[in-house]
């Protein structure tokens, strides 16, 4: 180590630390090449991992701050190649102590991570369905991976669940902002500029304005996004739609 380099420093659970390692090293390695760091040191008898950057200017620094929650989230239960996903620049990092909720009693916290997790798995299955999320709890912990969409609707709906709210209550929100984004990206998809004449309609008179009356027609036929009678007419189930949510 260089006397201008940086470093980076967390702890992670002892059971975890070859996972960390990975076989023959892979995983360690793998973070190593793709960050841009200078060496990962794991501590193998306390579980203390040490990351070496070089001098400032010589690695991104944005590695520096998501290269530690990558590790924290493998080392908190989460897949390494899932945990991976967070070298995209648009993927964040949550976790959420349980503690915060319940203390450190470990029956409780037993009780609670099963609101999270669900019967074989299916409540958290459905929140990573529903926001697009990665979703791991382990111990006394949730690992939030996500966009910046999608990981504050996971957050809420955790913290809710975790504050002993209703499972259906909670799914069904997700389900009904899941829709508006829907809408509301096919509306802006709808959104086009309007192109410079080809030339074309002076050919036959009267095109222009059959087209122009037309796009007019389309664009009044697209739901107002920021009206709530027209979401809420879109957001209505059809006869044979339903959702239903049993309480865990």
């Amino acid at each position: 180590m260089s006397a201008g380099d940086m470093q980076s420093s967390l702890k992670i659970p002892k059971k975890r630390i070859a996972m960390i390692i990975g076989k023959g090293g892979d995983t360690k390695r793998m973070l190593i090449e793709k960050s841009g760091c200078k060496s990962i040191f794991v501590d193998s008898n306390t579980g203390d991992v040490t990351i070496t950057w070089g001098e400032p200017g010589t690695f991104d620094p944005l590695m520096m701050m998501k290269v530690p929650d990558m590790i924290k989230a493998i080392g908190r239960g989460m897949n390494p190649k899932k945990a991976m996903s967070l070298l995209d620049d648009e993927m964040l990092f949550e976790l959420i102590e349980l503690k915060s909720f319940v203390g450190k009693k470990a029956n409780q916290q037993r009780r609670i991570r099963s609101r999270i997790i669900g019967s074989e798995g299916k409540i958290r299955k459905r929140l990573e369905a529903l926001t697009n999320c990665e979703i791991t709890v382990y111990g006394g912990t949730v690992v939030i991976i996500g966009d910046d969409l999608g990981l504050p609707m996971a957050s809420d709906a955790i913290k809710k669940l975790l504050n002993g709210a209703e499972h259906g209550p909670v799914l069904k929100r997700l389900e009904l902002i899941r829709k508006k984004q829907r809408i509301t990206s096919k509306y802006l998809d709808s959104i086009h500029t309007k192109e410079p004449s080809s030339g074309f309609e002076h050919l036959v008179p009267g095109l222009s304005d059959v087209a122009e009356r037309r796009n007019r027609r389309y664009k009044n036929s697209q739901p107002d996004i920021n009206n709530e009678e027209d979401l809420s007419e879109l957001m209505e189930l059809s006869d044979d739609e339903t959702i239903d949510w049993a309480e865990e």
